[in-house]
Order: structure tokens, then sequence, then C-alpha cells
């Protein structure tokens, strides 16, 4: 049977693969299809991303290996993957590839359907709902405005090994010309880096959000401007996970912020936007 790519169907037979976005971590954020998914699998191969909350839909008799994927950390090589989902699917198990986020957002989904297809094996996917998203709404903020951006970018700010990598001064000059919000995942390493070249074609006083954990209860993140995205990185403490936009959509979030201050609730910790 040739392999095929599909959204709309809700069946889990032995023998497939589904690819299956866990959104950012609140497992209330997760789609039905996504539960549905999870409590049907005889088999699920989990990112370190995923909550421990999502596993719950899971079934008691269901086997779960954790092949950690996450930025800058040790991870289990993709090829080593994409064989053990091959080898449950010619099992016979109704095979489950949870990710953070959306599968096909900086998660490796396309070369995963990529193999499986080769394989033979029937794969569908089922989006979630990506950090970059989660992120910024939970503060408050849309990613697009009819005022404030015509558009959205999501890009990564981790490099393949051997790849050049983003043309970070192109694309500043592209959002500024083009009025778009980038939205950059695995940027507070390159954070540096990115700063100097998007200052080429953005103001220093760009506003941005640099946002940890999204949708966690151990969420943190901070509000600055582009010219101090290194130096407010440091000061916060901030790491991975997290995402930064970048644009005048985050505006909306100081507008309902007491600036010059930090706000501590019991799971959050805030630093204020100063413009």
């Amino acid at each position: 049977m040739p392999a095929t790519v599909t959204a709309s169907t809700t069946r889990f037979d032995p023998g497939t693969v589904t690819l299956v976005g866990a959104g950012p971590g609140d497992p209330e954020l997760l789609t039905i299809k996504a539960a549905k998914a999870i409590a049907a699998a005889t088999v699920l191969l989990v990112d370190d991303l995923v909550s421990d909350a999502v596993l719950e839909h899971a079934s008691p008799k269901a086997r779960i290996v954790h092949v950690g994927k996450r930025g800058g950390c040790k991870s289990t090589p993709q090829a080593f993957i994409e064989k053990l989902m091959i080898m449950a699917a010619r099992e016979g198990e109704v095979v489950v590839r949870l990710k953070g986020g959306d599968p096909f957002i900086f998660g490796r989904g396309g070369e995963e359907v990529e193999h499986l297809r080769e394989a033979g094996i029937e794969v569908q996917v089922l989006n979630g709902i990506t950090a970059g998203l989660a992120g910024l709404t939970s503060l408050g903020a849309p990613l697009t405005h009819r005022d404030h951006a015509h558009g959205v970018v999501f890009i990564t700010g981790h490099a393949k090994p051997g790849d050049a990598g983003t043309d970070w001064q192109q694309l500043a000059a592209t959002a500024r010309d083009a009025r778009l919000t980038l939205v950059i995942y695995m940027g507070v390493s390159s954070a540096e880096q990115i700063e100097a070249d998007l200052l080429t074609g953005l103001p220093a006083s760009t506003p941005l959000a640099i946002i940890q954990h999204a949708s966690l209860p151990q969420q943190r993140h901070a509000l600055s401007t582009l010219g101090e995205l290194r130096a407010t990185i440091a000061r916060e403490q901030l790491g991975s996970p997290a995402v930064i936009v970048v644009g005048d959509v985050v505006r909306g979030v100081a507008a309902i912020a007491q600036p010059d201050t930090f706000h501590d609730t019991p799971d959050r910790r805030v630093a204020n936007l100063r413009f």
C-alpha cells in the first residue's frame, strides 16, 4: 500500500504511524484528535519537551519510549528514531510519534514522513499548537495585527551543522519593509549574533518578548527591546526552551504591563518592557 499523509482521518490502525503535535506543554491545549491518537497507541515515541500530563492520555498497556530531542542537548539520533518507528509499524504496532508543539514546525516531521513513505509505512499527521503562537498569546498579544504586523515568520535560530544558517540581516530588512513579526525558535544560544544582525535593519527600540516554557506553570517571560536582547536574557537568566518574538505586536503586552517593575505570581516571573 502506498504511504499517504493526511490530517482528516481518525483511524489508528496496526502497522501505521501517526505524528502527533503535543502542543507547547499545557495538556489542555491538546486537540481532540491528538488525545484519541495517544489513547489508541500501543507504542509511543516521545520527545523530551512533551509534558508528563500529556502522557496521562496513554493506555496503561502502551509501551512508552522516550527519545529525547532538545536543542543544544544530547539527543537520540534522528536516524535511530526513524528506524524504531519503521520496526514497530512492521511489527503491527499502532505507533504514535509524540512531539512538542507541531510536527511540521521545526519538529523534523517532514523528514520523518519522507522516511516512512520510502519504507512503505502509512503515516498521518495531527497538528499541535506551536510554542511561538501559544507563548505570545499567553501574554495577551497577537502575532498579527492590521495596524502593526501584516504577517509572521517562524524561523529557527539554530542552524544545521555545516549550514550557514539564516541571513538575519536580509531578514531584518524584509521584516521592516513588509511589517512582519519574527518568531525565533532555539535562538537563546545565538542571541548575540541575532541581535547584532537584526539591528542592521530594525531599530534598537523594536519591542520583543522572550518566553520560556510557554504555557506551562513554570513559564517565565521578559519583555524588552531588540537592542537589549542579549542583556535581557543574561539578566533574567532565561534559557531553552524559549521563543523570541520580535515586532510591534509586542506593544500589546506593554500596554497592560506596569513599567519598571517585576510581577511575581506563584508560577511566573515577568520582567516588564521599557520603551
